[in-house]
């Protein structure tokens, strides 16, 4: 533990992280307030009282940097990337152009077109903060290097004072790009109208710095993708819609190759847990509309070649407008602003694609069919959409040798489906109530031998197992539903990496129409654990904290994380307003492993336990190493105080489809609802 406080106290110690909340929190309220273009916020209305804007934040480990404008390896600078306001935005994503404004001592200041720092750096760290205020819905944000993804973000929906929300992320995991010139596409479709009126105004910037013991990153990366750079376009998949495959020559010097799959659903595949079987979508037509189906399972799949290479089953996230918007202020879902990929590795497969020949790497997405006797089969499509990338990363051998080995053997037997599912009716003879139950199980083994340029024969192994339970029970006649599902599994490679996750989710919601006004109540309980051993494509959190000590001290070869949420809300609507109240409390631990081979007690890192109220963070205890860190968001509340909030329109057709549920019916129209697409929910607050 001391040896973690020593790394802690090289950075800054708490003067680091709560110096960097502070200005950060100082200056993008001041930029909020310069740039709002509402008059009594200007800085000219010293006589208007000036509420400060909601502090928004997703709760994660800190993630550290140096401080001042050098240290003893050399390379510390920051790059504006952008500086972007997304108004009416749709099939107008932001494209970077040379333009250099400023220089500053240690900070290069550009837009867009990305040129490699003047120094030699092997960490980046990316920092994203938004400014919004008026109504809008969430939306979902991909960044682009060129064609391949680089961090996938959905925004928070803006209240009627304002808000605001910074995120730094891990990047040197694409090392291999920033060393280069890149074109910056940052697609954040939003709609402007007379009713949704809030933009959402962006700043994106980049620092890169040298810290002395950094896993190797990968030589090359490829993008499974669109591939629309060339036009100025976001190179995302939208499944089913698009045949999302694409086709390589690898080079035949290739030691290790991963891919990372990156995917969510939108539209109604937001919900996918809540779903339906197919046979069973009509089963309320008459109360509430068709509800939306091919099931609550959803499997993600990675094909080389037509063949099954490897799979992830997707983290339900829930996105800022999801379920009531109460919910997630200011504490937003797990994951909403930082959605996080799976990897499979798919180095058994070198002996083939190390051939010097073209070969297709493919992404599907698979629900369930059933046969409405209780059989069942995975299906070769799902409803509409999914956003997916993916992106292969490649560790090369010197230049000339050539990668062989022996054909992979590849066991992927089908998954075990099973389903059920019972109709009850009331004494009208209507139906009632239907409950339905769904599990699966799956193992997958790819096998091979290596010889790379070193001579020796290796063997190479990608395995999987993962379960899947889910129990859904929708009651009084479709008006209330309770979700229950967990979603285990494990990920192991010859290469020494190994994960293990589990996703527990339990929602329950019910909703009413009378009067012209809708009420909605509903409780989220969700966790996502994860543990992560050896050689990851992407930064385990450690990183971050291995300091700048002298000599410098290896990092822990593992991350262990607990993160649970829990909430309750309400969304009411009358006439021409409408009201939310929430209660969300949150449970975060990360660890770091000292001991290779993981058999040693975890050692804690930081951990946090915040609860908000009505949007008032009423909790908030963070500890660094042990020690506690002040919180910036203790107490922080929107204007008002306690009691019911006012909301804008939800902005989807029918309450049905706020919950996920399906269409819903044309009687069931909201207050204040509009047209649009949104990243997540799509409810608003005004």
């Amino acid at each position: 533990m001391q040896m973690l406080r020593d790394r802690w106290d090289a950075w800054g110690g708490e003067a680091c992280t709560d110096g960097i909340r502070r200005r950060a929190g100082y200056l993008m309220s001041m930029l909020f307030l310069v740039t709002s273009p509402d008059p009594d916020y200007a800085l000219g209305k010293r006589q208007t009282p000036i509420i400060p804007p909601l502090v928004n934040f997703q709760v994660s480990e800190p993630i550290l940097t140096p401080v001042g404008d050098s240290d003893q390896y050399g390379c510390i600078q920051t790059q504006l990337l952008m500086d972007h306001v997304f108004a009416f935005s749709y099939g107008k994503p932001f494209v970077g152009i040379l333009d250099i404004l400023l220089i500053f001592p240690s900070v290069l200041t550009s837009i867009g077109s990305y040129t490699p720092p003047p120094c030699n750096f092997n960490r980046v760290t990316i920092n994203f903060t938004v400014t919004s205020r008026g109504r809008q819905f969430d939306r979902l944000g991909l960044m682009f290097l060129g064609d391949i993804e680089v961090f996938r973000t959905s925004t928070a929906e803006p209240t009627r004072n304002g808000i605001v929300w910074t995120y730094v992320k891990e990047m040197q995991q694409y090392n291999a790009l920033w060393r280069a010139d890149q074109k910056i596409i940052f697609d954040l479709g939003n709609l402007i109208d007379s009713t949704y009126t809030g933009s959402f105004n962006t700043t994106l910037t980049a620092t890169f710095s040298t810290i002395p013991t950094l896993r190797a990153t990968a030589d090359q990366i490829l993008p499974i993708s669109a591939r629309r750079s060339v036009t100025n376009e976001p190179s995302a998949f939208s499944v089913p819609s698009d045949n999302a495959s694409v086709a390589y020559t690898i080079p035949q010097n290739t030691e290790r190759a991963v891919v990372s799959l990156s995917a969510c659903g939108q539209a109604s595949e937001e919900f996918w847990y809540t779903n339906v079987y197919n046979t069973e979508v009509s089963t309320f037509e008459d109360q509430i509309g068709t509800l939306y189906g091919y099931s609550p399972f959803r499997e993600v799949q990675l094909l080389i070649d037509g063949q099954l290479a490897g799979v992830t089953w997707p983290f339900p996230v829930i996105f800022t407008g999801g379920i009531v918007p109460g919910l997630w202020r200011p504490i937003v879902g797990i994951e909403a602003f930082d959605l996080r990929e799976n990897e499979i590795d798919v180095s058994p497969w070198l002996p083939i694609l190390c051939d010097g020949g073209p070969h297709t790497f493919e992404i599907r997405m698979a629900g369930i069919n059933d046969d409405g006797r209780n059989g069942a089969s995975l299906s070769d499509t799902v409803g509409s959409t999914w956003i997916i990338t993916g992106k292969i990363f490649l560790f090369l051998g010197p230049q000339g040798s050539i990668t062989s080995g022996t054909t992979p053997r590849i066991d992927v037997p089908p998954p075990t489906l099973q389903i059920s599912s019972e109709l009850a009716k009331n004494a009208t003879g209507a139906n009632e109530t239907l409950t339905y139950s769904t599990s699966a199980t799956r193992s997958i083994s790819i096998t091979s031998t290596l010889k790379t340029s070193n001579g020796s024969v290796v063997p190479a192994s990608w395995t999987q197992k993962l379960t899947y339970t889910n129990l859904n029970t929708l009651s009084s006649q479709g008006f209330t539903q309770r979700t229950q599902q967990i979603t285990k599994g494990t990920g192991d490679s010859s290469s020494g990496y190994t994960s293990t996750f589990s996703y527990p989710l339990i929602v329950n919601s019910t909703f009413s129409t009378s009067g012209g006004g809708v009420g909605i109540t509903a409780n989220v309980s969700h966790g996502l654990n994860t543990a992560f051993n050896g050689p990851s494509v992407f930064p385990s959190g450690i990183q971050s904290f291995n300091g700048t000590t002298s000599p410098p001290t290896n990092l822990p070869p593992g991350a262990f994380t607990t993160n649970s949420q829990a909430g309750s809300a309400s969304y009411l609507s009358a006439g021409n307003a409408s009201y939310s109240f929430g209660t969300t409390g949150q449970e975060f631990d990360f660890r770091g492993n000292e001991a290779v081979g993981g058999n040693a007690a975890n050692e804690e890192i930081y951990s946090r336990r915040v609860r908000a109220v009505n949007a008032s963070v009423v909790v908030d205890e963070e500890v660094l190493y042990g020690r506690r860190v002040e919180s910036p968001f203790l107490g922080t509340a929107r204007s008002g105080g306690g009691g019911l909030q006012p909301v804008g329109g939800v902005g989807r057709e029918s309450v049905r489809e706020i919950l996920g549920r399906g269409p819903g019916r044309v009687g069931d129209v909201l207050v204040g609802v509009g047209v649009g697409v949104g990243g997540g929910g799509e409810k608003s607050e005004e």
